[in-house]
Order: structure tokens, then C-alpha cells, then sequence
């Protein structure tokens, strides 16, 4: 098989798929895993500099006093910015790029070495200003990395295949949330988070360098036909994206469920502090009993989701995690103790597990498969911007809260804000017009 050529790091040969279609052949389990496997290392500097921020401006006193959320929101801004601009615009400029190495891998293996670079940076800096530079900085060369990356699903999984790719990527996600999570945790008991942005740096170049040498080149690039590369650039953003109504639906449902979960996440450790009285060494021991039980959670979620959306659709299954994790985030706002936050967590993991790999199924499922690189990276903004949001709206409530109410009410009313992000995100997934799986599975038998 050409794939199997090309897994061997033979140039693969054109049977691998057209560039109007998904490609036919089967990959191995191995190759799906390789396929996924950078997203590990993109994940987990996302989650380990979540953490590492959230607590420097808290125990380090980078920020006055009742004002670390508006602290964490300005942060949150400055790198969204950058990830609009970059990952899109690289991914669609991927989408044409002619090298040897094919249209994705340049980008990736530039983008991980200055990402190691500036996570040095983020770890000893010593001032707001200069941990808010190198978190923008970082921003730009991830998304280098990221935007062309994610079009790989697209480029080499047949239509069969998409709903297991889809639940690796999820499980490369939550095993990275949990690796950048768990070190960041594990130093603060330490009090030292600089030492998990070190492990993580080394993780995201191992797995940059897995992928690059074991992942077929994909199929080749669109034809330019003479166009500058700034008109490529602009592409991006032409309008024609519009026509696109169920993918214009779908981000707008993805945007809100990503806030539900990043109403917990960014914020974890102003809650374990200010809500229930927290040390830096007691917060950094509870959130790791919390991860874990939302970690068991997740794992066990993502591949019964998976399969259970290849049967009856990827909607259903996408309803029933907002419906969990409305339900986690309700528990750990209310939770009066660790114990009962928890229990809220792992339902929230549950949630979370069964989102990574579904909804990037269903993305997949509806979006032009010879621009991968576009969709994907227009996609990948709604994810930074559902970090972004969630922070501007609820590092300013803290605060407010905070003062009208007392230390420790403002992180639970944040938190309670999930629901009605999951709620949303509900609403805005009923007019996407999902493909018939029937229909997929007999066109995919004849062909």
C-alpha cells in the first residue's frame, strides 16, 4: 500500500487520495497514533503555561492584590491577538507550500524549536511584563506549528478511519492537558514552576521529531497558479468561508463549549485559593487529585464516544458532554470541600474526553478536505478564542466579586458561568446539517 510506503518514509505515492477527497487506504494503528501524537506536546505547553501564569501572578506577587484575574485577562489578550493573525494564515499558506519535506512539516519543525526558546523565557522571567512577552511570543511560534499541523487528519485518514483519528487526537489532547496539568501541579507542591516548563519544552520536541521523520509528506500541495504568497495570506479570510453554514454553526458551538471548560481551567488555581483557603503547596496537591479523577474520567469517555458517534451521529453524542459538563462545572462552583469538587471534576473530565474527540470528528466530516489547513486553523481561533473570552469576561468578575462579596465568592461565580456557555453551545450545534453516516458508509463500501 502507498501508505505503507510512505510510513517507511518513501514519498507516498498518489493512491493515498486525491486532493477533491479523503484518501482510501487504510492506516495502521501505529500510523493513526504517529498522526496524533504531536498533539501531545502542543497540548501540554498549553497546559502547563495556563498553570505556570495563573500562579505566578498569584504566589509569586507579579500582580497587586485583587487583581490577578484582570492580571490573568490582559495576559489572555495580548496571546490572542497573535493566534488569530498567525495560526489561520500559516495553515492556509501550508495548504499551497512545495517543499521536500511536503506542505506541513517546515512549519511544524520551526515553530517547536522557537516554542522550547520561548518557554525558557516564561520560566525566568521575573516581572509581568516580561512572563506577558514571552507568553505572546510563544503564541506566535506555536501557532506556526499548529495550523499546519492539524491538517494532517484531514490529508491521510480515510472516511472509515475518521471517527478513531479523531478520538486519538482526543486522547493525545487529555493526556497532554493531564502531563502539562500534572507537572505544573507537582512543581507548585514544589514551589517551583519552572521546572515543569522544562520537562514540557523537552516532551514537545520529542514529539516534533516522531512526527516529522515517521508521518507521510500527505498529498501535494494546491496548485498557486502564479499567485503571491500574500494573496494566499489573504485567502484566509475571504468571505467565501460564509457559504460554509453548518462550519460557521459548528465554530460558534465549539467557541462556546471550549468556554465551559475554560471557565474551570483557567482559573483553577484562584479557586483553590481564594474559595477554599489554599496554600500553593495544598493548591498544587488538590488540583492533582481533582485532574486525576477528571483524567480517569476522560480516558475511559473517549473511545466508547467515538464509536458511539460512528453509529448514531456525532450531534447526539456532542449534546450529551455539554449536558456533563454543565453539571461538573454546577458541582465545583457549589462544592463545599475538595472532596465534592472532585467528584464535580470528573464529570467535567468526562465531558471534556468525549468533546476532543467528537466535535474534531464532526469537523472534519464537513469541511473542504483540500483546504484542511484553512478550516482547521479558522478553527483553531475559536479555540483560542474560547480561552480568551472566558477570561475577559471572568477575570474582571473575580475581582468584582471578590470585592462586592467577600475573597473566595468571585472564582465560584466564574466557574458557575460554565453552564450557560454549555447551554450555548448546545443551541448553536442544532443547525449543523451533519453528513448521513449510512450514505458515508456505502459510498466509502463502493468506492
Amino acid at each position: 500500500m502507498a501508505v505503507d510506503s510512505a510510513l517507511a518514509g518513501e514519498p507516498p505515492r498518489s493512491d493515498v487520495g486525491t486532493m477533491s477527497g479523503r484518501p482510501t487506504p487504510d492506516l495502521p494503528i501505529g500510523a493513526l497514533l504517529r498522526i496524533s501524537l504531536f498533539w501531545l506536546g502542543l497540548t501540554s505547553i498549553d497546559a502547563v503555561v495556563n498553570a505556570a501564569v495563573q500562579s505566578r501572578i498569584k504566589f509569586d506577587g507579579l500582580a497587586a492584590p485583587g487583581t490577578e484575574g484582570t492580571s490573568l485577562a490582559i495576559v489572555a489578550v495580548l496571546t490572542f491577538v497573535f493566534s488569530v493573525a498567525v495560526l489561520p494564515t500559516v495553515g492556509s499558506i501550508s495548504d499551497y507550500a512545495s517543499t521536500r519535506w511536503g506542505r506541513r512539516k517546515p512549519f511544524i519543525v520551526f515553530g517547536a524549536l522557537f516554542d522550547a526558546l520561548f518557554l525558557i523565557g516564561i520560566a525566568t522571567a521575573n516581572s509581568l511584563m516580561a512572563i506577558a512577552a514571552f507568553v505572546v511570543l510563544l503564541a506566535l511560534s506555536t501557532n506556526v506549528a499548529r495550523g499546519p499541523f492539524q491538517g494532517y487528519v484531514p490529508d491521510l485518514v480515510p472516511d472509515r478511519q475518521v471517527g478513531l483519528a479523531s478520538a486519538m487526537v482526543g486522547l493525545m489532547q487529555v493526556i497532554g492537558n493531564v502531563l502539562g496539568f500534572a507537572l505544573a501541579s507537582i512543581a507548585n507542591t514544589q514551589g517551583n514552576v519552572g521546572l515543569a516548563i522544562f520537562a514540557i519544552a523537552a516532551v514537545e520536541f520529542a514529539t516534533m521529531v516522531s512526527v516529522v521523520i515517521r508521518v507521510p509528506n500527505g498529498p501535494p500541495p494546491k496548485p498557486r497558479d502564479g499567485r503571491s504568497w500574500m494573496s494566499i495570506a489573504a485567502e484566509t479570510w475571504g468571505t467565501d468561508i460564509l457559504r460554509e453554514k453548518s462550519y460557521i454553526w459548528l465554530l460558534a458551538s465549539r467557541l462556546f463549549i471550549l468556554m465551559g471548560g475554560a471557565s474551570v481551567l483557567n482559573f483553577v488555581y484562584l479557586y483553590l485559593a481564594d474559595s477554599h483557603g489554599l496554600t500553593q503547596q495544598e493548591a498544587g496537591a488538590a488540583f492533582l487529585q481533582m485532574l486525576g479523577a477528571a483524567t480517569v474520567a476522560s480516558l475511559l469517555s473517549i473511545i466508547p464516544a467515538s464509536r458511539l458517534s460512528d453509529r448514531i451521529g456525532r450531534k447526539p453524542v456532542i449534546y450529551a458532554c455539554s449536558a456533563l459538563g454543565a453539571a461538573g462545572v454546577a458541582i465545583i462552583a457549589a462544592s463545599p470541600s475538595i472532596l465534592v469538587a472532585t467528584a464535580g471534576a470528573a464529570l467535567f473530565g468526562a465531558s471534556q474526553g468525549t468533546f476532543l474527540s467528537v466535535d474534531w470528528a464532526l469537523m472534519t466530516d464537513i469541511i473542504p478536505k483540500a483546504s484542511s489547513g484553512r478550516y482547521m486553523g479558522l478553527s483553531n481561533v475559536v479555540t483560542a478564542s474560547s480561552t480568551t473570552i472566558a477570561v475577559m469576561i471572568g477575570g474582571p468578575l473575580i475581582d468584582a466579586v471578590n470585592k462586592s462579596a467577600g475573597i473566595g465568592a468571585g472564582p465560584r461565580w466564574e466557574v458557575a458561568i460554565g453552564i450557560i456557555y454549555f447551554a450555548l453551545g448546545s443551541l448553536a450545534l442544532r443547525p449543523v446539517a451533519e453528513p448521513d453516516r449510512r450514505r458515508r458508509s456505502a459510498d466509502v463500501v463502493i468506492a
